[in-house]
């Protein structure tokens, strides 16, 4: 593969840095000639400007989506003709693999913020990974988070207590910034407090309380939509039931 060896390697990885696809590729330690081919597929970055839709609910699934910039809030409609958010994504997170089971997607897919994003079409991608062992085992692994993500959703709705579910998405979004190389401890919500309270099946006004209940109590700091975690250790005994020893100690937890 001489004309792999010819591949500028940095430039492509500063490219798969920068549009996310490092998910892909670098961490599964794939050579030059694979990461070439890959970004021999993908789409160039285009701007979806904030409320803008990256496809609409029924349209045909062609291809798959990462932000390199930027977030996006899959959304469907009840009966009624109501949003209901049935997820957010983040920079280097797949976006429309809600298409794979009926090769037609079931929801539509919104800019929350301006936004950059790389298009890779499915049927090129896979049989590209098929070729390369290595890219397909990691493709298999992001689709796995994906489905992750999706069963934390289902969790976060069983819950019954609206504390509960608002620590385990804040404490969800945490990780899930800190995979993508961001701060864990302080990030900024790309989404309305309005769009949150639709994720997690809760009134606005209950999202507002239980974040100014988790400030006042010295577990988050919040301005706006920026977020800072001042203890982690409570905002996890939240998130999963054990909201007493979240309580044991709130002196501790003002200074923290």
């Amino acid at each position: 593969m001489n004309e792999a060896v010819s591949v500028d390697l940095a430039r492509l990885r500063r490219s798969c840095a920068n549009c996310s696809l490092q998910q892909l590729c670098l961490p599964a330690g794939i050579g030059v000639d694979a990461l070439a081919r890959l970004e021999a597929i993908v789409r160039r970055p285009r701007t979806l400007r904030r409320g803008e839709r990256l496809y609409r609910i029924g349209d045909p699934l062609g291809a798959v989506y990462v932000a390199s910039s930027g977030a996006f809030k899959t959304a469907s409609l009840s009966e009624s003709g109501e949003e209901q958010v049935t997820g957010f994504h983040l920079p280097g997170e797949l976006i429309g693999l809600d298409g794979l089971g009926e090769g037609a997607h079931r929801c539509e897919a919104v800019a929350l913020v301006d936004s950059h994003v790389c298009e890779v079409p499915l049927e090129r991608l896979t049989a590209v990974a098929l070729q390369l062992p290595g890219l397909h085992e990691q493709l298999l692994r992001v689709i796995g988070r994906s489905m992750d993500r999706d069963h934390l959703h289902t969790d976060l709705l069983v819950r019954r207590q609206a504390h509960e579910r608002l620590a385990l998405f804040l404490l969800g979004l945490s990780e899930r910034y800190a995979q993508i190389g961001q701060s864990a401890r302080e990030f900024r919500l790309p989404m309305s407090r309005e769009e949150v309270a639709r994720y997690l099946g809760l009134a606005l006004e209950t999202v507002s309380r239980g974040l100014t209940r988790m400030q006042e109590d010295g577990v988050l700091a919040v301005h706006g939509r920026r977020v800072e975690v001042l203890d982690r250790e409570a905002l996890s005994a939240l998130a999963h039931g054990r909201e007493g020893c979240a309580e044991a100690d709130p002196g501790k937890r003002r200074q923290a």
